[in-house]
């Protein structure tokens, strides 16, 4: 394939026509469901207040249940004790049930509550590396995006009517498969289609705040679905809807060039530039002059990612960043129903914070250099969270009030690294690199529920382990390669170099 600029080639289309404007809102309103399915473990994982079920004792025709409540002081834990041979009370106030309340996941199964959830995320993990070798090699960005899509609506849906925890537990790895690999894949689709100064609006505020819609919509919707399997439920269907898209959303022409399929990009930029209402030329994408050599395509895989020392130290940075950033924020997530107060309401303000930090990700992104925007967000997530265990215990509010902010430096540092990652790799391997950070941070994402669980044993270790970690990765930013005002690379040649 010859080389080109795809940028200056394309760039009678305009930044923001009718074209643009329908990728950008489609694509963005692909990802609510997202927020839905990603974070649900918070209110169907919950586990209320319990205590042991004590049978009803019979006295003659009178039957009643109490608590035995010593009256002089016991050492209890020299008392020899027992698990609850008769089951178990949940508190019913808060939950109808969840998948703890159904299956027991209490005491000396209380293991099984993080394990769900990094199950999960191991589901992610593979989804991110299957998906981006999928994307960039055989069926493109357009097929990975709707056959994900629909992995996670079917098999959400068929996770309602789950008969036991390792049922529930299988089908939630293959959500998770879903999950990640039609976001990341809409990511992709959207930065290579749109222009540059659209495409960070895309990048940072566009995607992100449609995947906050949906995790907002969730305490609400949880609210008044206080069942785990109806609440399931109600989430899955709204995927249906997303069918339709299939007609409006085209292939990235970006990833039909580097397949050599011209003719098909441009058929599609014709299209676009027929509903910008401009006029598209003849031949948009110039065959090689007859003294020029055409480039042979050429198919690259993962380990492309690390062949060549500048793109692997790019890549170990990276995953490095992508790591310790999926940490905080999904144990900052799933933490919500352990803080003080109305579970719903926090996770609601937890989700809340997130639009103000895209807005601001945003306009750092459009004026800052990347490397200042990461190093910077990621040193204010950490020291106020390194700040948490320093308020007394009866100022709990002022305890939320740190970790929602630190929730709110995080967030911005993750909706930049996403942008970042995408400018810094070239169209042959731009989802496959995606995929690739997106799968190393996914060993974040399974250890974030341990993250939570550290808690139950010492109240400030998780905020000072997420803390020291996230002031740590923004010292590691500042050895990648900047990329502000660089056009998006093609090809492996045109990517940045790390300096030092």
């Amino acid at each position: 394939m010859h080389v080109l600029n795809y940028d200056d080639n394309t760039a009678f289309l305009g930044d923001w026509g009718n074209f643009q404007k329908t990728v950008f809102f489609l694509l963005c309103s692909s990802v609510i469901p997202n927020g839905f399915t990603g974070l649900s473990i918070v209110f169907i994982g919950d586990t209320p207040a319990h205590h042991c079920r004590i049978p009803a004792m019979d006295y003659g025709h009178t039957r009643f249940s109490k608590w035995l409540i010593p009256w002089v002081d016991v050492n209890v834990s020299a008392l020899e004790q027992e698990s609850c041979k008769d089951g178990w009370e949940y508190d019913r106030e808060t939950y109808v049930s969840t998948i703890v309340t159904e299956w027991d996941l209490v005491c000396s199964d209380d293991w099984k509550t993080p394990l769900t959830s990094s199950l999960f995320f191991c589901g992610v993990l593979i989804g991110s590396f299957i998906s981006g070798q999928l994307s960039d090699r055989w069926f493109g960005r357009k097929i990975v995006l709707f056959l994900t899509m629909g992995v996670q609506t079917i098999f959400t849906l068929i996770q309602v009517f789950s008969p036991s925890w390792v049922i529930f537990c299988s089908l939630f790895f293959i959500v998770g498969m879903g999950q990640i690999s039609n976001y990341v894949a809409a990511f992709v689709l959207g930065m290579e289609i749109l222009s540059l100064p659209i495409r960070i609006i895309y990048s940072t505020v566009g995607v992100c705040t449609f995947f906050s819609v949906g995790y907002m919509l969730l305490p609400f919707v949880a609210y008044f679905l206080r069942d785990w399997r109806m609440l399931l439920l109600a989430l899955t269907l709204p995927g249906f809807l997303y069918i339709p898209l299939w007609w409006f959303v085209p292939e990235s022409p970006r990833w039909l060039l580097s397949q050599g399929r011209v003719g098909e990009a441009e058929a599609i930029l014709q299209d676009a530039a027929r509903k910008n209402g401009v006029k598209a030329p003849q031949v948009i994408f110039p065959l090689p002059q007859s003294g020029e050599k055409a480039v042979r395509v050429k198919f690259y895989n993962l380990c492309d990612l690390v062949r060549s020392s500048n793109i692997r130290a790019i890549t170990i940075l990276l995953c490095l960043v992508w790591t310790t950033l999926s940490i905080g924020y999904l144990a900052l997530s799933l933490n919500t129903s352990n803080l003080h107060g109305n579970s719903y309401l926090n996770c609601f303000l937890s989700a809340a914070v997130e639009v103000p930090a895209y807005t601001i990700s945003w306009l750092m992104f459009r004026f800052w250099p990347r490397r200042l925007c990461l190093f910077s967000t990621l040193s204010l997530g950490g020291a106020v969270l390194l700040f948490v265990h320093l308020i007394p215990q009866h100022l709990n509010y002022a305890a939320i009030l740190l970790e929602m902010l630190g929730k709110f430096g995080v967030t911005i540092a993750f909706a930049i690294i996403y942008a970042f990652t995408a400018e810094l790799y070239p169209t042959v391997l731009r989802n496959t690199a995606m995929g690739a950070c997106s799968m190393a941070s996914r060993i974040g994402s399974i250890s974030a529920p341990y993250f939570v669980y550290l808690g139950h044993y010492y109240r400030a270790l998780p905020y000072i382990l997420m803390g020291s970690l996230s002031v740590l990765s923004g010292l590691l930013s500042l050895l990648l390669p900047e990329s502000i005002g660089m056009p998006l690379p093609e090809t492996i040649s045109h990517m940045q170099k790390v300096t030092g």
